[in-house]
């Protein structure tokens, strides 16, 4: 009995050390399978948040949105047109349909802005000196303020952090096209209210025909917004300083326009003084000062979208319209593009829960938008009143005064021959006002000098 008992025992202790041999030979081989799927799935993890953060991807990816609506709508105004619904239609969306659609097709001359420009300076002109310099005062220090605080305000959201602490290094705001949607929805606004409270010309441009200039026009402030993670705000600065030069090359393409002698000259003049800036810069242990490969790519897509919107806006303007209604069709058609990419990527929603963490954001993002607003009201007052040549001015001070400001809060340093490049743009941009004007100073003379009759 004892003996059976004992081999009992054994068979049973055989059976444990086997099964104990197994296992430790099988876990082992459990764990170098599972190892490189956990690995692989961390890496496709990091892999999927170093695509949201890389810029072509976000790029592509607003793109996308912006196409789901852009492509419906150009179904949409295809059928109606094939169908001659102009004709046709009727109901209650008829006027609806026929002014996003048709429009009234009546172009205005360009005689019109030019007497509507005449009366203007013959009233600036009539007027009390002490009156007018207060005016231009007025003028100049809201753009001066309006565009400097932006511009300190852009930089301050884009390169640095919020709520950081001794332990903790704070977090960014990633999102360039939330900012855009921002500028827009209060720029719509204030111009909704502006043309609701102010006479207006009767409106006959198609309403669909905003939608180039807006589409351009956000990329282009996505660009400018993006740039400013791997490039410094000088730099971003001279670059829209240099934009007359792609500016050129536009006009010719889309508009067919041709230029003096000295407009070439001074686009060399300004290239040159860029390329002194660019080349001199030098690499610094702050971020926001590293000039890099993708920065310069942004730039130049900034530069070239910008350079579209322009013409096209020019274009436009051959239709009776007010710089203001420009300036809500544009904004109308942003807001549309902007809010149906960010609901379809969830960058909304997630926007909206970083300014809730951040109250610092919340006012920056908030008094950015504003900033940009009244800065394009004043545009269009300052035009109107005093004409493009001394707004030229006052923004191209601005430029100059934006480095300053730049350099001075958030250390950005600059080089002699930086100094010197930024010293040749500016003094080609004052050199392209003055020729400007000697030439419109020209042309009135000889529109003056009555024309010689031949007695036969």
């Amino acid at each position: 009995m004892y003996i059976s008992v004992l081999r009992n025992l054994s068979d049973r202790w055989y059976f444990t050390e086997e099964s104990l041999h197994i296992s430790c030979r099988f876990w082992p081989e459990v764990i170098l399978v599972i190892l490189p799927l956990a690995q692989a799935a961390e890496k496709e993890t990091l892999m999927q948040e170093s695509w949201n953060d890389f810029w072509l991807f976000r790029f592509f990816l607003n793109v996308f949105g912006y196409a789901t609506i852009i492509i419906p709508g150009y179904l949409l105004i295809r059928y109606y047109k094939k169908k001659n619904y102009l004709e046709t239609g009727n109901g209650i969306c008829f006027p609806a349909i026929k002014s996003c659609v048709f429009g009234s097709e009546t172009k205005s001359g360009l005689q019109e802005d030019i007497s509507t420009t005449a009366r203007n300076e013959a009233t600036a002109a009539s007027s009390s000196s002490a009156k007018h310099i207060m005016k231009l005062l007025f003028c100049a220090t809201g753009l001066q303020a309006s565009y400097l605080t932006w511009g300190i305000l852009q930089e301050r959201v884009m390169t640095q952090t919020y709520t950081a602490t001794a332990t903790e290094p704070g977090e960014n705001f990633k999102d360039s096209q939330f900012l855009v949607f921002m500028n827009r929805i209060l720029a719509l606004t204030v111009a909704g209210m502006y043309c609701t409270l102010t006479k207006q010309p009767r409106h006959g441009v198609p309403m669909y025909k905003y939608s180039f200039a807006s589409l351009s026009n956000i990329l282009s402030s996505w660009c400018q917004y993006e740039a400013l993670k791997f490039i410094s705000f000088p730099t971003q600065v001279l670059a829209k300083a240099s934009k007359v030069i792609p500016v050129m090359l536009m006009g010719k393409i889309v508009s067919q326009k041709s230029y003096e002698y000295w407009e070439y000259f001074t686009a060399v003049l300004i290239s040159v003084g860029v390329s002194m800036f660019l080349l001199s810069s030098t690499t610094d242990k702050h971020p926001s000062t590293v000039t890099t490969f993708s920065g310069l790519i942004i730039l130049a897509g900034y530069i070239a979208f910008d350079s579209f919107t322009s013409n096209w806006q020019d274009n436009l303007f051959k239709y009776k319209m007010s710089s203001v209604q420009m300036m809500f069709g544009v904004n109308l058609f942003s807001c549309l593009f902007t809010m149906g990419s960010l609901l379809e990527q969830g960058a909304f929603l997630e926007s909206l829960k970083f300014m809730s963490r951040h109250s610092d954001f919340a006012f920056h993002a908030v008094l950015l938008s504003i900033c940009s607003a009244c800065g394009q009201l004043f545009i269009f007052y300052t035009i109107s009143q005093f004409g493009a040549a001394a707004f030229t001015i006052i923004m191209t001070l601005r430029q100059a005064f934006a480095i300053l400001l730049s350099c001075f809060i958030y250390s950005h340093t600059v080089t002699i021959v930086g100094g010197l490049g930024i010293a040749v743009v500016f003094l080609a941009l004052l050199l392209r006002v003055y020729a400007r004007s000697r030439m419109k100073k020209r042309s009135k003379k000889v529109a003056l000098i009555p024309k010689s009759v031949e007695v036969v």
